[in-house]
């Protein structure tokens, strides 16, 4: 079976091309901004969405393939690489602060621009959530779902703080785990001296909970 037909037999044809689409034009925004201002500013939008597009890789192939869902270390180890890369998704929406009056670009623009951004990896993101839950619930009761599932973005909530203000990204966990957990166990252990990290991770968790309950429901609506 190639790997079209296996697009098609699971109904991810629409879901590709839509976030296809987007990313496209996420692109051809910021190259946009690249040939106005001539300069590279912004540019590195587009590595974080492809960090933002391998969470959804992973919980796709698995989609794709349902026969490694049948092996309980492959869903294992998919869903601890998934739980790493998964903040990356929703991280763009960080990137909001880089924005500023004193550009070569109007400030509107700008704004569109990360938004445009911060919205495809947001989907990348829903969608790759929604997917875990599907793999996962053939092994786990509706209600533990939902509970993990409140888990994870309020994880990935962490997950964007440790990214944005001690710039510790997923890769650092194999490069220095040392250093990656000493700065985690830090703020665990004690919580009072680091407010601004579970300020945000508590507000932002909210936030990302916000949209994905929003997101489900609209599915759900959908249906009926």
């Amino acid at each position: 079976m190639t790997l079209l037909t296996t697009l098609k037999s699971s109904g991810r044809i629409s879901e590709l091309t839509l976030l296809g689409t987007f990313s496209l034009l996420c692109t051809a925004l910021s190259l946009f901004r690249v040939y106005y201002t001539q300069s590279f500013g912004y540019l590195f939008l587009n590595w974080n969405l492809f960090l933002a597009f391998v969470p959804w890789a992973i919980s796709t192939l698995f989609i794709l393939y349902p026969r490694t869902q049948k092996s309980k270390w492959k869903v294992g180890f998919m869903a601890a690489t998934w739980v790493l890369f998964f903040p990356n998704a929703p991280y763009i929406l960080t990137d909001l602060f880089h924005l500023s009056l004193h550009s070569a670009m109007p400030i509107w623009y700008d704004l569109v621009l990360i938004l445009t951004f911060a919205w495809t990896g947001l989907l990348f993101g829903m969608m790759s959530l929604r997917d875990i839950q599907k793999i996962l619930a053939v092994r786990i009761s509706p209600l533990v779902i939902k509970a993990l599932t409140v888990f994870f973005l309020f994880t990935s909530a962490f997950g964007i703080y440790i990214g944005r203000y001690l710039r510790w990204n997923s890769w650092d966990i194999l490069h220095h785990p040392s250093a990656l957990f000493a700065d985690l166990l830090q703020r665990v252990a004690h919580p009072t001296e680091h407010p601004r990290t579970w300020g945000m991770t508590i507000t932002l968790g909210i936030f990302l909970n916000i949209v994905y309950w929003t997101f489900t429901h609209l599915r759900a609506e959908k249906k009926l």
